[in-house]
């Protein structure tokens, strides 16, 4: 019992802290930057499913609220989660469990997973649009425009990579004994059925 806390705190940790670097890769937009935190996102929920990588999502926002340079930009903070970002770094913690709950209650195929990244993509989005919209005093229009229109390409492939890259990753843990795997029936399939 011991050890699957540490492990839990462990694989929490581990993804708190990619996102932390993948926050770091970022194209400047005028009101909010595309950057390599959604793709963490789907990383965690996609190898650790929805209670993990939820717990590393909310360590994440919580070590950039008190100030740790971990938000894009090397930013930190609570300032920016009352700013135009803060709605997606809340909304992280939304999309990752949802995103790993699909995959739970489905299967931890390819297929699945960019069903399921595609459905957390829209949950960061909606909580990033929502915040826009009530911070800045937007109307609906300006709001999309400048809070999903933007990240929707990207996001397709950031779902896309997530899950790819996701699922091998979290096989070969599995494989390795490093993670539990929630569905056994799964490991005794080659790779390329899982896709």
């Amino acid at each position: 019992m011991e050890s699957q806390k540490l492990r839990f705190i462990v694989n929490s940790a581990v993804f708190t802290a990619v996102t932390a670097v993948l926050a770091q890769i970022e194209i400047p937009l005028p009101l909010v930057p595309i950057s390599g935190q959604t793709l963490a996102v789907g990383l965690a929920a996609t190898i650790l499913g929805s209670r993990q990588s939820s717990a590393a999502m909310i360590g994440y926002a919580l070590i950039g609220a008190i100030g740790l340079p971990v938000f894009a930009g090397f930013s930190g903070g609570f300032q920016v989660l009352a700013g135009p970002t803060g709605g997606y770094i809340i909304g992280f913690i939304a999309a990752a469990y949802i995103t790993g709950l699909i995959l739970e209650k489905t299967r931890f195929t390819i297929p699945a997973a960019f069903i399921a990244n595609t459905a957390g993509m829209g949950v960061t989005l909606l909580f990033g649009t929502v915040w826009l919209k009530l911070l800045l005093d937007l109307n609906l229009n300006q709001a999309l425009a400048s809070g999903v229109y933007p990240f929707l390409a990207v996001g397709f492939i950031k779902a896309f990579l997530a899950s790819w890259i996701g699922i091998t990753v979290r096989r070969r843990l599995i494989q390795a004994s490093l993670l539990k795997n929630n569905n056994s029936k799964l490991l005794d399939q080659p790779l390329h059925l899982l896709i």
